[in-house]
């Protein structure tokens, strides 16, 4: 059920003709009430697409009572029209949940310059929107799906007996996975009582600990958009503590789907730096670590080359002496004091989750950060995207 496990909720996945192959393309999400706080997070990138300047605009109140989404062309770069077929979406979504279209985000996700036919949207918001139902949150997860080979969702629940709270959430996303955030689309919902200042913080605090550690290949998307709706339905008012605490587990659960599923991976790779300076150095680098074509493509041929590592933690302002540096690679200790220790070849890489650890002996802090291996598949993959 994902999204529509929180009271309150009804959604919908529907063909609306944007992949050739019959697959599900539109999905819409509304919130019932009785409240309807929200906060969201988008993409860094200077180059966004239109739904996310229009969706920018539509969250500034903390008001948002639905949510449509559309797999098979990004809408954008494509001209002043691109915008206004992203309004008219909205506009048909309002129109037919008599609500306004300013609490309508909108979302899209595929292939940036493709200019999504209107009135194909348009004529697949009227068939979602027949459709919703409480049932209706596998639906949703599939038709946001591109290079996606699994959909995406995550339920949990929380609270005493007869004081329960949910959470549930779906997200898009296989490639094009780096900060700030992954190239996702992901739609979280809660039937806690949560206003949306608290919602905002929680949400900005959660994406800083999952999916703005998730750096699959470097490259930033223009649509990623991440919201979370509260309907309110469950009555009960947790803590901002135990709220932050729940979406934060619901983020990083989907986050590392996410990185399951990346484009042609091989492995999952963990990062973990400890002992830094603060946490935004060890971040720095984690994230340089993961950026590392050179280390990704060893980690693929199982190779354990850790002076690769090195190299990359080189290339950080983080505070070190590069003297002594010690490195793990699935808990072995293949580097002590910027030499080698054990032998490089008891590291088994065959298994699909790897674990390296970086101590930087210059502090307290910690931090991970999550990748893949690059693979003769990724390459394979987004060399044939447009076709």
């Amino acid at each position: 059920m994902s999204i529509t496990h929180p009271a309150g909720f009804t959604a919908a996945g529907v063909h609306a003709g944007l992949k050739s192959n019959g697959n599900l393309d539109l999905a819409l999400v509304q919130n019932l009430g009785p409240t309807f706080d929200s906060a969201s997070v988008f993409t860094a990138n200077r180059c966004k697409a239109n739904p996310v300047l229009w969706s920018q605009e539509v969250v500034k109140d903390g008001v948002v009572r639905a949510v449509v989404l559309n797999s098979g062309g990004a809408n954008c770069y494509t001209g002043p029209e691109g915008f206004q077929t992203t309004h008219a979406v909205a506009e048909k979504v309002a129109e037919k949940l008599g609500i306004g279209a300013v609490d309508v985000v909108v979302c899209s996700t595929g292939l940036i310059g493709l200019a999504n036919p209107r009135q194909n949207l348009l004529d697949g918001v009227e068939a979602a929107y027949a459709a919703l139902s409480a049932d209706g949150g596998a639906d949703a997860g599939r038709a946001i799906m591109t290079t996606d080979s699994v959909p995406k969702s995550v339920v949990l629940t929380r609270g005493a007996p007869g004081q329960e709270w949910s959470i549930g959430g779906m997200a898009k996303g296989a490639g094009m996975l780096a900060p700030a955030m992954a190239t996702m689309l992901v739609v979280i919902t809660t039937d806690a009582v949560v206003p949306a200042p608290v919602l905002d913080q929680a949400l900005r605090a959660s994406t800083r600990v999952s999916f703005d550690r998730l750096d699959s290949d470097g490259c930033m998307s223009t649509n990623d958009t991440v919201t979370v709706m509260a309907s309110g339905a469950s009555g009960v008012t947790p803590t901002p503590a135990e709220f932050t605490e729940a979406l934060q587990e619901a983020c990083i659960s989907l986050a590392k789907q996410l990185l399951a599923d990346a484009e042609g991976a091989d492995h999952e790779i963990s990062i973990t730096v400890v002992n830094a300076a603060s946490e935004d150095e060890a971040v720095e680098v984690g994230r340089s670590v993961a950026r590392s074509n050179l280390f990704k493509a060893a980690v693929f041929g199982n190779d354990p080359n850790w002076g690769r590592v090195l190299a990359s933690v080189g290339t950080t302002q983080a505070a070190f002496d590069p003297a002594d540096l010690d490195v793990a690679i699935n808990d072995v200790w293949v580097c002590k004091q910027s030499t080698p220790a054990a032998d490089p070849a008891t590291v088994d890489l065959k298994p699909r989750h790897v674990t390296v650890t970086i101590d930087l002996k210059a502090g307290d802090a910690t931090a991970t950060v999550w990748t893949n291996d690059l693979t003769h598949a990724y390459v394979h993959e987004n060399s044939a995207y447009s076709s």
